[in-house]
C-alpha cells in the first residue's frame, strides 16, 4: 500500500515538474515568410468608434465596433504613446473616448535569442507577434503593465505584429518594452516597427 501511494505521489510530482517546465518555456515566434520588402515606418491602424451613449468595456465590444465599420487612420509612429492628457485623441484617432483600434504591421528583431516583452496599456489589449499572443488585458485600467512574456526569436528579421486595443474613458496609453532575457526591459524604438 505504501509503495502504491509513494509511486502515485512520485508520478504526480513528475507531472507537475514537467508541466511547470512546459508552461515556463518561451513562446517560439514565427518569422514573416517571405520577409517583407519596401516597409514603411510605423504600424497601420484602423479605428472603430462606439455610438454615442455606448461604452467599449472589453475586447469583445472592441471587436464588434471594429466589425461595424473600421476607418483607416494615420499610421502609428510605433508603440510609444504615453498616458495622454484628458480630452486628447486616443493614439492617432479622431476621438478621446470609446475608441477601438486594429493595429497591424511588423516588428524587427536584430538578433536571435530569448527576449522578454510587455506592454503598458489603458485600457484593453490583445497583442500578437509571429503568431503568438504576447500581451493581453481584457478590461479597464490606468496606464499599467501587462504580464512579461518570454519569446524565442529563432532568427533576425521581421515578424508579424497584430493587436486589438481599446480605450474607454479619460486618458489613453499604449507602449511596449523588450529586452534579452536577464537584461533590463527598455522601450521599443519606433524604428523597430514597419508596415506595408
Amino acid at each position: 500500500m505504501k509503495s502504491s501511494i509513494h509511486a502515485a505521489v512520485s508520478a504526480f510530482a513528475l507531472l507537475v515538474a514537467t508541466a511547470s517546465a512546459t508552461w515556463s518555456a518561451p513562446l517560439t515566434l514565427t518569422p514573416a515568410n517571405p520577409q517583407p520588402g519596401g516597409v514603411s515606418g510605423g504600424l497601420s491602424v484602423s479605428y472603430g468608434y462606439a455610438p454615442d451613449g455606448q461604452d467599449i468595456r472589453n475586447l469583445a465590444d472592441a471587436g464588434a465596433v471594429l466589425r461595424k465599420g473600421a476607418q483607416r487612420g494615420p499610421a502609428l509612429r510605433g508603440l510609444d504613446y504615453a498616458d495622454s492628457d484628458p480630452g486628447a485623441p486616443t493614439l492617432t484617432s479622431q476621438r478621446d473616448e470609446n475608441v477601438a483600434a486594429s493595429i497591424t504591421g511588423y516588428i524587427r528583431f536584430d538578433a536571435p535569442g530569448v527576449y522578454e516583452v510587455d506592454f503598458y496599456t489603458n485600457d484593453g489589449l490583445d497583442a500578437r507577434i509571429g503568431g503568438q499572443r504576447v500581451g493581453f488585458f481584457d478590461g479597464r485600467q490606468a496606464c499599467d503593465s501587462t504580464y512579461v512574456t518570454e519569446v524565442e526569436v529563432p532568427q533576425a528579421g521581421w515578424y508579424s505584429f497584430e493587436a486589438t486595443y481599446f480605450n474607454r474613458l479619460n486618458t489613453s496609453c499604449l507602449m511596449m518594452r523588450w529586452g534579452k532575457k536577464g537584461k533590463q526591459l527598455k522601450w521599443v524604438p519606433n524604428g523597430a516597427f514597419g508596415h506595408k
